[in-house]
């Protein structure tokens, strides 16, 4: 058979040369699926470390808790509950005496402030709801004079303030009265009495010599001897 350089078929035939596939879009994939990959591995190990931490938290609140109940059980709580009750106590006698009035107080200061042409016939003693302290006495005296001299003593004494004389009449016994007051209650306050006196002894009591020459005067005086004497 003679080849005439005509193909037999009439069919094309694809002659183009084939060419591999783009790998661009697949570099892109793998590299997102690494990414994913890494931040996953770190969530798991941020969970676990959470978790850990979570678990020494707790074993760490469990060992303090011990201790603080053996440190509890160290001071005593029976005792501590005494001491608070007793504490409880002082503080309640503390209110009580910082509101208590003395009367021997009042009655001192009137028997001081009182003059001699002066007599008191009857004494009516008040408290009020809001601690405020009154008196109401009815009285005679030997004239007019005494009693403007009595209203001015009551003034200045202190204790019995705002003094108001009323239903002044002259009588064959002398000049009756009747008379209206306010009471300090700070003057007559127990506790402020009691630390008056206290301030007052701590005053009167002369203190402790510190002289050098009076360990020698009390070692001789031991001894026998006379007392030394300082050199003049």
């Amino acid at each position: 058979m003679v080849d005439t350089g005509i193909p037999a078929s009439f069919i094309p035939h694809d002659t183009s040369v084939a060419r591999p596939p783009l790998r661009g879009g697949g570099g892109l994939n793998d590299l997102l699926l690494l990414v994913a990959i890494v931040i996953f591995v770190a969530s798991a190990a941020l969970a676990i470390g959470v978790f850990l931490y979570g678990q020494y938290l707790a074993t760490e609140n469990t060992a303090k808790l011990a201790q603080l109940e053996r440190a509890k059980a160290g001071f005593q709580p029976a005792l501590i509950q005494q001491l608070t009750r007793l504490d409880d106590r002082m503080h309640a006698a503390d209110r009580v005496l910082s509101a208590h009035i003395a009367p021997s107080i009042f009655f001192k200061a009137l028997e001081e402030a009182t003059l001699q042409t002066v007599a008191f016939q009857s004494l009516d003693f008040q408290v009020a709801e809001n601690k405020s302290l009154t008196i109401k006495v009815a009285g005679v005296a030997e004239s007019v004079n005494s009693i403007a001299l009595q209203a001015d003593l009551f003034s200045k004494n202190g204790v019995i303030t705002s003094p108001i004389f009323s239903n002044i009449a002259r009588q064959q016994d002398g000049v009756h009265f009747n008379l209206t007051a306010a009471v300090n209650p700070t003057a007559i306050n127990f506790a402020g009495s009691v630390d008056a006196a206290e301030a007052a002894d701590t005053t009167a009591t002369p203190p402790a010599s510190t002289s050098p020459f009076d360990a020698l005067r009390q070692e001789g005086t031991e001894d026998g001897a006379a007392p030394a004497q300082p050199a003049q």
